[in-house]
């Protein structure tokens, strides 16, 4: 038997645990809505939004080496934009009445315009320079947010409409499934697997191929990458619209389960949460942004719910450390600890482990 037919074989039982393991997963994440209730199922959704805005900016910034401090801009882009294209203006705010599904691609499709009109700059920007420019994005946005009062229904923000999609509305009127009650966050959580998944799969395709390839080349050493013939502008600016219009995705999900956009949400603050998202997950990597990404969203629900029996934390003015307050503290202790202990990030000892146990059995 020749060494490249047992060297498939050996792949295949490695590779079995996996598929079986995942699986596994899927048949739990697909169970859940019928068992767990609405604050569990919102965290889920809350982490699925920021694992899809995760993936996004870790294609930038893990592996194409891009900086980028104005992701939060092009979230307010996807979730704004949704509720102008599908609201109907009986609020008083613009909005044009359309199905959906249409609003959803047309807001994704305008958060990556929005990408595209800055992508020249960051086409020949890089390191802190184009961090410092697509820092004036957040101050830009959040000016518009909180005077075009229109459109963005000024301080007070406005109302998301809600999807309608396959003759299935996602709000709070309910579905019976099973005798179980499906509200807007079950409904929802079916969607958010659906668009994680598809995200998911398809960055991973990008980088595994010839523009993953590429991306890398531009991060490790952009003179050698241009000499080889890549065109490192293209591909910086190609990137940089690609992670906006992930960005407006993640905005229109979150919309989704918030129910209403408000302008203070989407600050420096929230961009600074996606990049501690990759560097804690692992950059350059589409499980660390997953990984990253349910780290960071959950925290501060987590301590939110638990504060009454968590040491030092409580309720916002009641003494003690707010829940969001000490959220920060620790996730910004573990990007120091990654930074120190675990470079690769939280998903890297799993990936070492594979390759090692294959060695062990030649």
């Amino acid at each position: 038997m020749s060494e490249t037919t047992l060297t498939a074989r050996r792949t295949a039982v490695l590779a079995r645990p996996r598929l079986w393991t995942g699986a596994a997963a899927g048949l739990v994440l697909l169970a859940l809505p019928f068992y767990l209730d609405r604050f569990w199922l919102q965290a889920g959704l809350f982490a699925m939004a920021a694992a899809i805005g995760a993936i996004g900016i870790n294609l930038l910034t893990g592996a194409t080496g891009q900086l980028s401090m104005g992701h939060a801009f092009f979230l307010a882009v996807g979730a704004y934009g949704y509720c102008a294209f599908a609201g109907d203006g009986s609020d008083g705010l613009t909005g044009l009445g359309l199905p959906g599904w249409l609003a959803v691609v047309l807001a994704v499709a305008l958060a990556g315009l929005a990408g595209g009109v800055f992508s020249p700059i960051a086409g020949r920007l890089r390191g802190a320079y184009l961090g410092i420019a697509t820092l004036a994005l957040i101050f830009i946005g959040q000016h518009v947010l909180f005077n075009a009062h229109d459109l963005t229904g000024g301080y007070n923000g406005r109302a998301v409409p809600p999807l309608h999609l396959f003759g299935l509305t996602f709000d709070d009127s309910e579905l019976l499934v099973a005798s179980v009650p499906f509200g807007s966050a079950e409904k929802l959580w079916y969607l958010g697997l659906v668009l994680l998944l598809a995200g998911a799969l398809f960055a991973r395709g990008v980088l595994r191929g010839r523009p993953g390839r590429a991306m890398n080349a531009i991060r490790d050493h952009r003179i050698a990458a241009g000499v080889m013939g890549i065109p490192v502008a293209r591909h910086r600016a190609a990137v940089f619209v690609l992670s906006s219009m992930y960005a407006g995705l993640a905005g229109v999900v979150l919309a989704l389960v918030f129910q209403r956009t408000v302008p203070e949400y989407f600050g420096m603050m929230l961009s600074l949460e996606y990049l501690a998202m990759i560097v804690i997950g692992g950059l350059g990597s589409v499980a660390g942004a997953v990984v990253g990404g349910v780290f960071v969203s959950l925290l501060p629900q987590l301590l939110n719910r638990y504060s009454d029996v968590l040491p030092l934390v409580s309720a916002p003015g009641t003494g003690g450390i707010a829940p969001g307050e000490a959220a920060r503290y620790l996730y910004g202790a573990a990007v120091v600890a990654v930074v120190l202990f675990l470079p690769g990030g939280l998903v890297r000892p799993a990936a070492r482990r594979t390759p090692s146990t294959s060695g062990e059995e030649r």
